[in-house]
């Protein structure tokens, strides 16, 4: 059962990051769209575009799995475990989203993964 959580948590984690980068990238906030008179109007704007509201969809998944991970693991164990999506988006980052990631990035990806891969034993 935790492993099935902590695959659903790095999914919809991993999900989530990707559309709301892609989408984020697309919508510039601005400045000036952050005053209190055109707030809204910028949230009712951002609350049309379907990426985003599917991003904050995976978001509220991930955050309910994890609530359930909590039940059956060891918050030292869910929390870095679930470290594992840092990985899969700095690759996604690369082939998807078209990034350019640093060799620093790259050997830190490498690290998280290390530290995942001693937690799974």
């Amino acid at each position: 059962m935790k492993w099935i959580m902590v695959a659903t948590i790095v999914g919809a984690t991993v999900l989530a990051d990707l559309l709301q980068s892609f989408e984020m990238k697309r919508h510039v906030v601005k400045v000036e769209d952050l005053r209190p008179g055109r707030l809204g109007r910028m949230l009712a704007g951002l609350a049309h575009r379907g990426p985003l509201v599917l991003a904050v969809f995976f978001m509220a998944i991930s955050f309910f799995a994890f609530m359930k991970l909590l039940s059956v693991a060891d918050l030292s164990f869910a929390v870095p475990i679930t470290a594992a999506s840092v990985v899969i988006e700095t690759v996604l980052a690369k082939l998807v989203l078209k990034e350019k990631v640093s060799l620093a990035r790259w050997a830190g990806a490498c690290f998280v993964a290390a530290g995942v891969a001693l937690l799974a034993v």
